[in-house]
């Protein structure tokens, strides 16, 4: 799969490839991609999920697309609400809502293994999740996920890894690491934590094809059955920034393999993001011992 757009000072690039494993056993793409636009010019809010069912899971593709499909139903119901809260900085609000609607699709998973006789574990999905407000004054870019992948972004050309800690109310103001770039490492002055802000009410959750009620107001439970932590990140991009958001896939030979991350650093280190042929070639570049799918959406910031 393959997709790109830009809208203000953005431009997307995602991709979604099956692995060389699969590829060889004749499997369909575990990872899941779904990137879709909710309203209209100014007021419109992109989102990017992408998912990865677990390995030799039956239908572990699927298991994959639906959890996207939820997520995105109910980004969709509560456009107007995150939009807002994006465009105001209100970290808390956005992230205790999206904890609770990422909650709420894990929850359909059980519901589901518990329908068709299987076991919780094999009926589930790793997800990470972009927000991205399409107005060109707003800078604010919204991270949101469970389980494995990463979270990097590219600036002044060296990579910085930005995967939240789980669990933690809002992870904004916390140091990032550089990583496997044989550039110098830039200094980065650290971003400025916002003032503590009221609590805000949770979105809404009405879904008339989930079934149950309604998620309690209390802080919703661990997600996932193999108890993954809620990860969540707010973050304001500059101009020059390529942010990068991928499976475990992708993530794990950037972290492990110094050669991949300084050529992906030397290629998307550019003023203009690539076409999409670039961007797909780009995502397929081999390493060797690893041969998981690979999903990955990475933002250029003008």
């Amino acid at each position: 799969m393959l997709e790109g757009a830009r809208y203000g000072t953005l431009t997307l690039r995602a991709t979604s490839l099956r692995g060389d494993s699969a590829r060889y056993r004749g499997e369909p793409r575990r990872d899941a991609l779904l990137a879709v636009r909710f309203g209209i010019g100014d007021s419109a809010l992109v989102l990017v999920a992408m998912a990865s069912g677990q390995p030799a899971a039956p239908g572990a593709h699927r298991v994959a697309r639906e959890l996207c499909e939820w997520i995105a139903a109910a980004v969709g119901r509560n456009q107007a609400r995150l939009t807002e809260d994006i465009h105001t900085a209100n970290r808390g609000a956005l992230s205790s809502g999206l904890h609770r609607l990422t909650g709420r699709a894990y929850g359909r998973l059980r519901a589901g293994a518990t329908v068709r006789g299987l076991a919780p574990a094999d009926h589930t999905a790793s997800v990470r999740c972009l927000l991205l407000p399409a107005h060109p004054a707003c800078r604010t870019r919204v991270f949101f996920g469970v389980g494995d992948g990463g979270l990097f972004r590219l600036r002044d050309g060296v990579w910085q890894d930005l995967e939240p800690a789980g669990g933690e109310r809002d992870t904004v103001g916390g140091p990032v690491l550089g990583y496997g770039s044989g550039r110098p490492t830039a200094q980065q002055p650290p971003e400025q934590p916002q003032p503590p802000l009221p609590p805000q009410p949770p979105y809404t959750q009405a879904d008339p094809s989930s079934a149950g009620p309604a998620a309690p107001s209390a802080p919703a439970p661990n997600p996932d059955p193999a108890h993954e932590p809620f990860r969540f990140r707010a973050s304001v991009a500059r101009p020059g920034d390529t942010l990068l958001v991928c499976s475990a896939g992708l993530a794990e030979p950037l972290r492990g393999e110094a050669a991949l991350a300084d050529r992906l650093a030397e290629r998307w280190d550019t003023a203009e993001a690539p076409g999409l042929a670039a961007f797909l070639a780009d995502a397929q570049t081999g390493v060797k011992g690893y041969a998981d799918d690979r999903t990955a959406a990475a933002v250029w910031e003008a």
